[in-house]
């Protein structure tokens, strides 16, 4: 992932699980796991995966980068619930579902905007979320501009935010698209990679690295916070060696 994405994962999955709220409006207490048994589709972290999955159809395909944020968010919501394992692989497969068809959609930005409409900055950065999600394979189509257009609508984003929020990330594309290139040489030094190395090799190494240096369990350990932003700058150029070598060798 890169630097953005990870920003944004980590802040929004925080806010989204810092107040989770059920239609009932109950609140999750992240002190303490609960279980939760009810419909997905009635409970915010629900509502936002069937979101991210109604912007996922508008692209049509996952890139890998796209694969590890759905991973990992599956992962963090899953882990607020005393039965975790149960809810990763309901969220999958809510996931799955709604990534058949569009007809729904408003219906879910509806229910949402009724557990957050006291909250405009959380649906915000909700916003936020999913544009990053769109933007994740470097490229916005006119399909995924006009359906998150039509939830930033439902959600009652103001216009000057969301046109805001697609020229940030814009900007941010543009200027990573202009930056130098590391050498191949260097991404697979950055990689702890040899050049004969095989597919598998490489993407064993890289997975290592983006778990020894993820913001998020460096976090967890307590650390400080510039040992945070290190880890979070090394990620970024772990992730660009590995996108390098991986065009390189058409994989």
């Amino acid at each position: 992932m890169e630097l953005i994405v990870i920003l944004v994962v980590v802040v929004i999955l925080y806010l989204i699980g810092k107040n989770y709220k059920t239609e009932e409006f109950k609140n999750i207490n992240l002190k303490r796991k609960d279980r939760f048994e009810g419909d997905l589709l009635n409970h915010e972290a629900g509502l936002l995966v069937a979101l991210m999955a109604k912007v996922a159809k508008a692209d049509g395909k996952v890139c890998e980068l796209e694969a590890e944020l759905l991973k990992h968010t599956f992962t963090d919501i899953s882990s607020h619930f005393e039965n975790s394992e149960e809810i990763k692989e309901k969220l999958k497969a809510l996931y799955t579902k709604e990534k058949q068809s569009f007809d729904n959609m408003i219906i879910i930005c509806e229910k949402l905007y009724s557990l957050t409409k006291n909250d405009y900055t959380k649906r915000a950065k909700i916003m936020e979320y999913l544009l990053n999600l769109a933007f994740i394979d470097k490229e916005f189509s006119k399909t995924e501009k006009m359906i998150t257009e039509d939830i930033s609508n439902a959600l009652k984003i103001k216009k000057d935010d969301f046109e805001r929020l697609i020229a940030t990330f814009e900007a941010f594309y543009s200027q990573q698209a202009a930056s130098k290139a590391i050498s191949l040489e260097k991404a697979y030094e950055i990689l702890e990679s040899k050049i004969d190395d095989d597919n598998a090799t490489l993407k064993k190494n890289y997975r290592s690295l983006v778990k020894k240096h993820h913001p998020d369990i460096i976090s967890g350990q307590g650390a400080a916070q510039n040992i945070i932003d290190e880890a979070t700058k090394k990620l970024q150029e772990i992730n660009e060696a590995y996108e390098m070598i991986k065009k390189d060798r058409g994989i």
